[in-house]
């Protein structure tokens, strides 16, 4: 089913949209600790996961094999994402006909981080420089092969960490819905007024497609420390507090995780999000468990 549909299907029935982020596992034990993870969720009903497509695309063959695998042996829709790094146009095109070809009807559209090592993107010789121009690639390539691709595109509310600029960062965004992309998906964020403002900012610009935020539920201190800086996302101070003095006990901190999560999730919701997409980081205990107290509360249903 295309992600749009969901979306659709979801807002008659009064009702969100979860889904769930993995990256591509490096080994069978970690192909069977996926698929595990998905048989604990599928009970919660997520409407759909998405797979990453690795460092500098190195798991790009994986990330199709789990993507279609998902889709055949858990029932859960599964979309797949696709980056510009290191690739040519031609095997960007040559990647999108084996989507379409598999039976895939949802993509993630990328221009994708700089490869490890690297400070600035630098696009293949032969490749594309932006992620709007995937987005049109895709959209190409899809209606060539009479498919009715679905295509995803990532936003920024807090700015783009190349982009500071949230005026010019909107355009960037505005030219990919522009290109043909049909909902986005945040970066994750912390505090809830970011997003909120950045839909208010992207309905001013003419953009109207779905916008669903992504949410990093923080199960480790360092490692949320590490992303921040990495993508630029700001830390509240008060959460930031709470998490430092919570540095040297682990299970302190996920529980503070967790619970800020869910707060923050529910606050969404009743705010009008369409959904919450999870980065998982590949452990979905802690996901699961926000997801069930969300279905338990149902605070949508405050709106």
């Amino acid at each position: 089913m295309r992600i749009t549909d969901m979306f659709r299907f979801a807002a008659e029935r009064g009702e969100p949209v979860f889904s769930f982020e993995f990256f591509p596992p490096k080994n069978d034990a970690g192909v069977a600790s996926l698929f595990e993870s998905l048989r604990a969720l599928r009970p919660l009903g997520p409407s759909f996961v998405s797979v990453t497509w690795g460092a500098g695309g190195s798991s790009r063959g994986r990330t199709l094999e789990m993507v279609t695998r998902i889709k055949r042996d858990t029932e859960i829709e599964a979309m797949a994402h696709l980056t510009c790094v290191g690739v040519s146009r031609k095997e960007l095109e040559e990647q999108l006909g084996v989507i379409c070809d598999a039976g895939i009807s949802n993509v993630l559209a990328l221009r994708g981080d700089p490869p490890r090592g690297q400070r600035e993107f630098a696009a293949h010789p032969d490749g594309l420089a932006h992620a709007s121009d995937l987005v049109t690639l895709a959209r190409e390539v899809a209606d060539k092969r009479g498919v009715k691709l679905c295509i995803g595109a990532a936003c920024y509310p807090e700015g783009h960490p190349e982009t500071r600029d949230l005026v010019q960062d909107l355009r960037y965004c505005k030219s990919k819905v522009d290109a043909g992309a049909d909902f986005l998906i945040t970066q994750l964020f912390f505090g809830n007024r970011s997003y909120f403002q950045f839909l208010g900012r992207a309905r001013a610009a003419g953009i109207e497609v779905p916008i669903l935020p992504g949410i990093m539920p923080i199960t480790n201190v360092d490692q949320i420390e590490r992303f921040t800086a990495m993508c630029g996302a700001h830390l509240p101070s008060g959460l930031s507090a709470a998490l430092r003095a919570r540095r040297d006990d682990p299970d302190a901190a996920l529980q503070l995780g967790v619970a800020y999560a869910a707060l923050q999730c529910a606050d969404l919701l009743k705010g009008g999000a369409p959904g919450v997409h999870f980065y998982t980081l590949n452990r979905s205990t802690a996901t699961r468990a926000i997801l069930a107290a969300l279905r338990a509360q149902e605070p949508w249903r405050e709106a």
